[in-house]
């Protein structure tokens, strides 16, 4: 499907980005921001990986990095029927990727007390990444949303990266010992 020779090809030297259906946007636009926090949290996630050892988790965690580049593509391929190639093979997020995240979510977290407190971001040091790509993912879903006001959007790519930061902050909790080491948010307690 993707075959890279050349890493550089001077198209973008002008501040623009290609799409998939051969239109060009500024680099700045909401758009390739999107694009770019997707990324950002992919990259994020890898940093986690690092940090955890072989297991379920981490392939988990290996088959959402391979979701946000399918993330990354649906975004790369604008909604509005605009003809291009291959555009009725354009890859898409489905419902099928947001269903297997929320059925990660409720096994993780069926084996965690629930909370009392908010979480703050900490714990072990995988937890800690996990959270951190939460945030990111946060990030992302925020302009994901301001690109959908603004032009059509994927609703799945929307469900998907909403579900990921729960999956993420669950997998955090996981992560923490079940929970039991998770750092508790105590209202005032500094004043």
């Amino acid at each position: 499907m993707v075959k890279l020779n050349k890493i550089y090809t001077r198209t973008g030297d002008g501040g623009s980005a290609g799409l998939v259906d051969g239109s060009r946007v500024s680099k700045s636009s909401l758009r390739m921001t999107a694009i770019g926090e997707v990324d950002e949290a992919n990259a994020s996630i890898g940093v986690a990986i690092a940090a955890i050892p072989e297991g379920e988790l981490k392939q988990r965690l290996l088959t959402i990095q391979n979701d946000l580049f399918d993330l990354g593509a649906d975004l790369c391929a604008p909604e509005d029927n605009r003809a291009g190639e291959g555009a009725k093979e354009r890859l898409r997020i489905v419902e099928a990727q947001v269903e297997r995240l929320e059925q990660e979510i409720d096994a993780m977290n069926a084996e965690l007390a629930p909370l009392n407190s908010f979480v703050l971001p900490g714990g072990s040091p995988a937890a800690a990444y996990l959270h951190l790509a939460r945030t990111i993912a946060r990030r992302a879903e925020r302009d994901i949303t301001r690109l959908a006001a603004q032009e059509p959007v994927n609703p799945a790519a929307i469900r998907y990266i909403n579900r990921l930061s729960d999956h993420l902050f669950v997998m955090a909790r996981w992560l923490n010992d079940r929970g039991a080491h998770d750092v508790l948010w105590k209202p005032g307690a500094n004043r």
